[in-house]
């Protein structure tokens, strides 16, 4: 899980210092900055209709143009910004309307600021920090007077507070969603983060939601640690996290909710899925003696603080599940164009040896079979899978997951789908772009398939 954080600070340098001229613009760069204004003033992915193609050794070249375009784009969004970096304190604070589309009337007030402020040439670890479901002023205060006391600076810390309150206003809702998402877009334009190093947590109704947005949001993130928390599985698959580090811990007496018992159920999957893939699914999952919901909150931030994501996994496994109802685009490498069963979850495991890439689509079915009899909490599942019979999605790749000067093969569900070489075009790098605003996943090739 550990990477080498002089091998990823290269990368991430090139790409954040990157520049072109806004005199020296050719029409490409111009058609470049124009489509990603236009993407993200829509909220959308539009389609990039050229067909240009590019030599492979060529590819990086067109990274860094794509890259700068799509920056520009961002700073010239006519959107609420995320403040600049300054220190962290009370002062380091805005806040962003959300669409009323999403929820009415919610504006997210929020801190964003550096503590230890140091020259990080490769970008700030960014934490993300999601309070509990006491008073919302307070709680945002708590966050501050923790965030400054926890021992995992140099860092970035993101603060919210939740827009609205009551018993249906939740972290993982689409409006907030929406927050994410533009967090992760702007502060990774900016180059005010390390791509490689994004981390999720809170406390109680945050290690709720820190849980849930981690399984939904784990091609992003390094590590989570909820605390205080414990999801049922459904709303929270572990098998997402494959590439990333998980922290839960909770009171062995926190009996609210059955957080205890749920807390144990994940160390349960988490270990048997950490014997099937070895070194895949790395957890600290603990059930503390002795506490009840008031846990010791400072061991979760250092911990995660020590892996770094691994954006080119050669192995994953996601369960697309909805979130409010609302899908995620894409994973990793894979994008969905249409889901096989709009009724159903799907789960796509993916692993590449050599240049031959072997792919398992499945609808996912889940029984009940252990309920709280109080409040008709579903508490623990069995599932099982069928193969997908239907649908299609896009597969990128780039020059880390595969050798793409040789043939590569592709295999679903047992058939093979694809054998030949996939030649580098300006398209996928663009596309990719516009569905991730991630600068380690531009990816010059891709494929589409359908079942």
């Amino acid at each position: 899980m550990k990477t080498s954080m002089r091998c990823v600070g290269m990368v991430c340098c090139m790409l954040a210092s990157a520049t072109i001229s806004p005199h020296a613009q050719n029409k490409e760069a111009a058609k470049l900055k124009a489509h990603f204004e236009a993407c993200i003033s829509r909220g959308d992915v539009l389609p990039w209709t050229s067909e240009k193609r590019i030599k492979l050794s060529q590819t990086e070249k067109y990274r860094q143009q794509v890259w700068q375009a799509w920056k520009m784009a961002n700073e010239a969004s006519a959107e609420e910004p995320l403040l600049p970096l300054a220190p962290l304190s009370e002062a380091s604070a805005s806040q962003w309307q959300l669409p009323d589309s999403l929820e009415p009337h919610a504006v997210m007030p929020y801190r964003y600021g550096v503590k230890e402020q140091g020259e990080l040439r490769t970008g700030y670890p960014l934490f993300i920090y999601l309070h509990g479901s006491g008073p919302k002023r307070q709680e945002w205060s708590t966050g501050l007077i923790l965030a400054q006391r926890f021992a995992d600076g140099p860092s970035l810390y993101f603060i919210p507070q939740i827009p609205n309150e009551g018993d249906y206003y939740r972290w993982w809702q689409k409006a907030k969603q929406y927050a994410w998402e533009k967090l992760l877009r702007l502060s990774l334009a900016r180059g005010d983060v390390h791509p490689d190093s994004i981390y999720i947590f809170g406390i109680s109704e945050g290690g709720y939601g820190s849980q849930r947005l981690a399984s939904y949001y784990a091609d992003y993130l390094a590590a989570a640690g909820p605390m205080a928390g414990g999801e049922p599985l459904k709303n929270a698959p572990v098998e997402n996290c494959a590439n990333m580090a998980f922290s839960l811990r909770t009171g062995d007496r926190d009996l609210g909710f059955y957080r205890n018992m749920l807390t144990g159920y994940t160390l349960q999957a988490f270990d048997s899925l950490q014997q099937l893939h070895p070194d895949h699914y790395v957890h600290r999952i603990e059930l503390i003696p002795g506490r009840g919901h008031a846990i010791d909150y400072s061991p979760t931030t250092p911990w995660m603080k020590q892996f770094a994501r691994q954006p080119y996994p050669r192995y994953f496994c996601w369960e697309d599940f909805e979130m409010d109802g609302r899908h995620r685009r894409g994973f990793y490498n894979l994008v969905v164009n249409r889901r096989p069963d709009g009724n159903l979850r799907t789960r796509y495991e993916m692993s590449i040896e050599g240049n031959q890439v072997k792919l398992t689509v499945d609808d996912v079915h889940y029984e009940v079979v252990e309920k709280d009899p109080y409040w008709g909490i579903e508490l623990k599942f069995r599932k099982s899978y069928t193969p997908a019979t239907s649908g299609q999605f896009t597969l990128y790749f780039c020059e880390e997951l595969l050798d793409l000067t040789k043939p590569i093969t592709i295999e679903v569900n047992g058939k093979m789908l694809f054998q030949g070489m996939l030649k580098p075009q300006l398209k996928h790098l663009v596309q990719s772009c516009a569905t991730f605003f991630d600068p380690r996943r531009l990816y010059p090739v891709a494929v589409e398939l359908s079942l």
